[in-house]
């Protein structure tokens, strides 16, 4: 996960492609936003007809989601992704909203997303890892639904909430070995560019710095990818980095992190 980047002010339409996405994921979805700030509009598109979409009921219940009915006129055309689409464009002119979450793992959404974000809305995609690559990259940050589960498993942990703290990453998550998590190219160049980027004459970085870097770069970049909550237990996990944690005045820690590299030269 990358620190740093909330902005509770935020008033933000979720748009739910419920054919495409379990009705599973909608409680880890809302708590992620919350991070971002308020979730004003809730909408979830569907043939409600069908007997495959009977478990968004009791989601729609709970969490307030506005059920919108699109009958499937022809067979092979999704007209949930058009219904989608067309509010998407009008809550855009309509409202005095910040932001879109997009939940979808297809890709028919990808002009949409790049369409909201060239009128200054900013776009929060989520999908499983499945989801094609230029619907990814549209967005200003991509979620996987996978990753997700790390935070619902570690809800109950008792791993301190803070950077720099014990690892907070879900018990039973399978995570990479030290090596192969130094073998994984794109990790690494990531990180190293996220670093070089943000760090001042002596080498060393914020976090909050290096990861907004990084998810410029990379919307899908998220640390509990590799089973850690946090970036910085990603960093320190990988072994190559130096960190520093350095109390602020207000009794907080700020985490700051160097290539190693940049120390030998």
């Amino acid at each position: 996960m990358l620190e740093g980047m909330a902005d509770h002010t935020a008033r933000i339409a979720v748009l739910i492609d419920s054919d495409n996405v379990s009705a599973e994921h909608v409680t880890n979805i809302l708590a992620e936003l919350t991070r971002y700030g308020t979730t004003s509009v809730r909408r979830m598109y569907g043939d409600w007809t069908s007997p495959r979409l009977g478990g968004w009921k009791a989601a729609a219940n709970e969490h307030s989601i506005q059920p919108i009915q699109q009958f499937s006129y022809t067979t092979g055309k999704n007209a949930t992704d058009s219904a989608l689409i067309i509010d998407a464009m009008d809550l855009l002119h309509q409202n005095h909203l910040d932001a879109f979450a997009i939940v979808s793992s297809d890709s028919d959404f990808t002009r949409l997303a790049a369409r909201l974000r060239e009128s200054g809305a900013r776009v929060f995609g989520f999908g499983e890892k499945k989801t094609p690559l230029p619907f990814v990259n549209a967005c200003d940050t991509f979620t996987y639904l996978e990753a997700l589960q790390v935070d619902a498993a570690a809800a109950g942990s008792d791993a301190p909430d803070q950077v720099g703290g014990a690892s907070t990453a879900a018990a039973g998550t399978t995570r990479p070995t030290t090596n192969e998590l130094r073998g994984d190219a794109r990790l690494m160049n990531l990180l190293r560019a996220g670093i070089a980027a943000s760090a001042d004459d002596d080498g060393w970085a914020n976090l909050g710095g290096v990861g907004s870097t990084i998810q410029r770069q990379a919307p899908d970049f998220d640390s509990r990818n590799w089973g850690y909550a946090r970036l910085g237990d990603l960093i320190e996990a990988v072994g190559l980095f130096e960190v520093n944690r350095v109390k602020k005045t207000n009794g907080s820690t700020n985490l700051q992190v160097r290539d190693r590299r940049d120390k030998a030269r």
